[in-house]
């Protein structure tokens, strides 16, 4: 009995050492890890910024079979979050403050510890330099378990270290695995939409669609109008050398309607057209490289561009449908004007009609592609109201 007691008052001496040790260790800590991920900045920090995708790369939930991840509506952005429940650990994470292709800060509850976490995006040679810093105050369990792991700067350096190696590993398939390829000469029915129109950079257009086109459906739904396939953009000028293009981004209706003056939402037609069309399969990064091969093909096939819309872009499959960057598709179609064959002297002018032919090198004899003026009639239509609002300028439509 007696060696029981002295075994017993040991254990109780070793757990009272240890606690001791515990509470006296520094509770503060600040963690930070970088590396050099193979892609895009703008790639890598939308990529980043939507907690749906931390799934994939986050290591405390690829390594549990078991973890349950919940997410609520807004995962994109300032106020956007996500949780999750593990066999070994539990959390919750908030977006704070968003700099666009720039720098992210948040605050994480893991286990109970409370830390801020930023994360900055930088262009280095090789891709992009990512650094992940995390800043808190440990709580007294977490001590013992990083004690008992190596210490804090092991148990949530090595998370990062894992994480942003998975990062680099799934941007360098799913960012850089594409493919374009022309379709050549195309038929553009006629068709009614709705839109707003601005004057938007070029590095914010895609951020602007995730904005305005929810807003348009919105409309769409409150107002009982039927919408008609994908969402597009119309790129009425597109400038490179000022990173500025004037878009209308557009949600297609299957009637014309009226919408009355001063709506943040306008109504427009695109007449019938024909036009070089180019499909992009993958990362929204790479419509530049269709875009290209579309003028190619212009200029080979000595096609003429209509000059009052410079392209068009059709999201026929996007992130709402498909989660993965490699297998989003979008139609470029950029309008061109008829080619006239033209007619010898000697026939009568009233027999000069032009040729119709379906030779690739030419187009129909139809009337080139025109944005048609919103129709305005003097009704009161409820206007939509969103906390959200694309980031443009001073529009000239």
């Amino acid at each position: 009995m007696r060696i029981l007691k002295y075994i017993f008052l040991l254990l109780l001496l070793s757990v009272v050492a240890l606690s001791i040790f515990i509470a006296t260790q520094k509770s503060d800590f600040t963690i930070e890890r970088s590396k050099i991920i193979n892609s895009p900045k703008s790639a890598v920090f939308n990529y980043v910024n939507d907690y749906r995708n931390w799934g994939d790369f986050g290591s405390w939930t690829m390594e549990d079979p078991e973890i349950k991840i919940l997410y609520p509506e807004l995962t994109v952005g300032k106020g956007a979050s996500y949780s999750w429940e593990g066999s070994d650990d539990s959390g919750e994470i908030r977006t704070l403050f968003v700099k666009e292709n720039d720098s992210i800060a948040q605050k994480i509850n893991y286990n109970g510890t409370s830390s801020s976490v930023s994360w900055s995006f930088k262009d280095t040679i090789g891709g992009t330099k990512v650094t992940w810093q995390s800043k808190g105050n440990m709580s007294f369990l977490f001590k013992v378990y990083t004690v008992l792991n190596g210490g804090v700067e092991e148990v949530i350096g090595k998370i990062y270290e894992k994480s942003l190696a998975n990062l680099d590993q799934v941007l360098d398939y799913e960012i850089n695995t594409f493919s374009t390829k022309v379709n050549g000469l195309v038929k553009k029915p006629q068709s009614f939409y709705l839109a707003q129109t601005f004057t938007s950079e070029l590095s914010k257009i895609n951020k602007n669609t995730k904005i305005v086109i929810p807003t348009i459906i919105t409309f769409c739904e409150k107002n009982d109008i039927a919408i008609d396939g994908k969402p597009f953009v119309i790129y009425h000028t597109y400038d490179v050398a000022k990173g500025l293009a004037k878009i209308s981004i557009c949600v297609p209706i299957k009637k014309e309607i009226f919408i009355s003056p001063g709506s943040d939402i306008v109504s427009g037609k695109l007449e019938a057209s024909e036009g070089v069309k180019t499909t992009v399969t993958g990362d929204y990064s790479h419509l530049k490289k269709g875009y290209d091969k579309t003028l190619e093909f212009l200029t080979k096939n000595q096609l003429t561009p209509d000059p009052l819309i410079s392209h068009i872009e059709i999201y026929s499959t996007d992130k709402t449908e498909v989660k993965n960057s490699s297998k989003w598709i979008t139609e470029i179609y950029i309008p061109v004007l008829s080619k006239i064959i033209p007619v010898k002297a000697d026939i009568p002018a009233a027999a000069k009609i032009p040729a119709i032919t379906t030779d690739a090198t030419t187009t129909n004899a139809i009337e080139p592609a025109k944005i048609k003026k919103p129709v305005v009639k003097a009704i009161e239509t409820k206007k939509i109201p969103t906390n959200k609002t694309a980031e443009e300028e001073p529009s000239e439509f």
